[in-house]
């Protein structure tokens, strides 16, 4: 069994994303390349974002820390603290409104 600070970890990732020149920052909590369950936490800085990308299975983002905007072509979701966003099954993008750290938890496809 193991336990992780998802509080402590976004806050190091947040000084990590702060002092880099992309504003971001992402550091996996559990899974990986060999499992089908892959959380992810992702930092960005203030008016930062990760570019339109597609979608890479079903997955959430929850929202731990700030603001942040999902949006899939003209629809967008605004998120914050406590929030559970349902990444859409298409192209999309995630912006920072606030410096945020959220949880990306991807099933991705077989």
């Amino acid at each position: 069994m193991e336990k992780t600070s998802l509080t402590a970890l976004a806050r190091e990732q947040l000084k990590i994303a702060q002092a880099g020149a992309g504003g971001r920052s992402a550091k996996t909590v559990y899974g990986g390349h060999e499992h089908v369950l892959r959380q992810t936490l992702i930092t960005l800085i203030a008016g930062h974002r990760l570019d339109e990308h597609d979608s890479p299975g079903e997955a959430t983002v929850h929202v731990l820390q700030g603001r942040v905007l999902l949006a899939a072509g003209d629809v967008g979701w605004e998120g914050s603290p406590g929030d559970l966003l349902i990444v859409p099954d298409a192209r999309h993008s995630l912006e920072a409104l606030e410096d945020s750290a959220v949880l990306l938890t991807v099933a991705k496809r077989i």
